[in-house]
């Protein structure tokens, strides 16, 4: 079981990436923090899906879809997400200087 921080990147542009997947046996309870390093808005997309990263998710999974993150700082956090056991959380940004950060605790279906 693994709480505080679950996983990180940084991103690439206009690349949907796998921060994080619920383990075999496991839920999850999580919170996303999407961060804009850069000095110019950023668009991003946020999915929870059984898809694996960089194959484009589901309509459906899309929990932001091309929300703006302004310049120098821009945040936006995402609280009170509970996944399954082989779900993923998949972020997209449509430029680089993007951070995310998930943060949470694995808890055990036994």
């Amino acid at each position: 079981m693994a709480t505080g921080l679950l996983g990180q990147s940084a991103l690439a542009a206009a690349t949907y990436t796998q921060i994080y997947v619920v383990p075999a046996g496991y839920f999850a309870a999580l919170s996303i923090a999407v961060l804009n390093r850069g000095t110019t808005q950023a668009t991003i997309r946020i999915a929870l899906t059984g898809i694996v990263a960089p194959t484009y998710p589901g309509d459906a999974t899309f929990i932001e879809y091309d929300t703006i993150l302004g310049g120098g700082g821009g945040v936006l956090e995402r609280t009170g997400i509970m996944l399954s056991a082989g779900k993923y959380v998949v972020v997209y940004a449509n430029t680089a200087n993007i951070s995310v950060s998930v943060f949470g605790i694995e808890t055990s279906l036994t």
